[in-house]
């Protein structure tokens, strides 16, 4: 959707033609503001040079110019100068005669300079002269005015496709982690009915919940911290009701900090990991779940042992919740996270750390 262009606001307008153009004629000019005729003459001027600025800002700039039509917008910006020159020029005689004994001051010094070469009448000369500098410097700045808008409403276009985009790839992976961490819950729960039908009960009132959190509170963009924390709780305790004795799991959230938003289900890619790979159907096996907050930075920490075959490090490594992650943070928090995973022959850690 093309955006609406938006010129300069009209106070920032007046406050330049004001600070650029009126003062300075005043300052050279010697006249105040109580001296009607220099503020008339002043007034005029600058009416003069606002039709040549605005003519040339809203219609040869961006109708020729910037379509690079320059030929045209020559010729046509050289005539305005002329048009405008020769008009104001005759108005200016009309409105601004002067007052009669400086006419008569005028006359006489015009007599006693006759037939003397070295002091040439110069008056009309540098008038016109004058005029025409200063009508090619606001025709610039016209110019240069218009395409440094261009430019900034350019990048702004630039920078709200990125926010879009960033916007759609950040809604698409979300979908994907969603019925991937619902998919893995399931099946746990389908493994806990053969074992405990009390318990699958409990389980699905517990995934009740954390798809309500998914569909209400995650929809919203960011959550905050201590809400998913409170849903990665409810996830580890309903995996914890199908681990044997043989599994040790340690868990540590903070109970005092600061809260702040974080994008929803950043770390459970990770717990899932964890229990997906982390318990061992022949021996002791270990998980290791760990979250800290300090100074605005979130630290978290999942370890678990290798209780697998050796083809499941790749699948952890790859797996789609993780590729997911990756691109979240680089999204989300480009520059300001650290995401390392360790691999070890029996121990596998991931250590994130985010600021805000």
């Amino acid at each position: 959707m093309a955006k609406k262009r938006k010129g300069l606001p009209v106070l920032l307008h007046a406050t330049g033609w004001i600070i650029l153009f009126i003062l300075p004629q005043f300052l050279i000019s010697g006249g105040l503001f109580n001296d009607g005729r220099t503020t008339r003459v002043v007034l005029f001027n600058t009416l003069v040079f606002l039709i040549l600025f605005y003519t040339n800002y809203f219609w040869l700039v961006p109708r020729l110019a910037q379509k690079k039509k320059w030929f045209a917008f020559l010729v046509l910006a050289a005539s305005l100068i002329v048009v405008l020159g020769y008009a104001s020029g005759k108005y200016y005689e009309n409105l601004f005669a002067p007052p009669r004994e400086v006419m008569e001051r005028i006359r006489e010094a015009n007599q006693r300079t006759q037939g003397d070469n070295r002091m040439p009448r110069r008056g009309g000369g540098m008038a016109l002269y004058n005029f025409f500098i200063t009508s090619f410097l606001v025709s610039g700045f016209a110019v240069g005015i218009r395409y440094a808008e261009s430019a900034v409403r350019k990048e702004e276009e630039i920078k709200e496709l990125e926010r879009e985009k960033l916007n759609s790839e950040l809604a698409l992976l979300k979908n994907q982690v969603s019925p991937h961490f619902f998919f893995n819950t399931l099946n746990n729960i389908y493994s806990l009915i053969e074992i405990n039908g009390k318990d699958a009960q409990e389980a699905v009132l517990s995934l009740s919940k954390m798809m309500r959190y998914m569909l209400y509170e995650s929809e919203q963009g960011n959550t905050r911290l201590s809400n998913e924390i409170e849903f990665m709780k409810g996830y580890i305790d309903l995996m914890k009701l199908r681990l044997s004795d043989r599994v040790k799991l340690t868990v540590s959230f903070p109970e005092d900090y600061a809260d702040q938003d974080v994008p929803p289900l950043l770390f459970i890619p990770f717990i899932e990991n964890a229990f997906k790979h982390g318990v061992s159907a022949v021996g002791n096996s270990f998980i290791d779940i760990a979250l800290g907050v300090e100074d605005g930075m979130i630290t978290f920490i999942a370890a678990n042992s290798i209780g697998g075959r050796a083809s499941d490090g790749p699948q952890v490594a790859s797996g789609i919740g993780l590729d997911n992650v990756r691109k979240r943070l680089a999204l989300l928090y480009p520059g300001r996270h650290d995401l390392r995973i360790d691999r070890q022959e029996s121990v596998y850690t991931v250590k994130l750390t985010v600021r805000s």
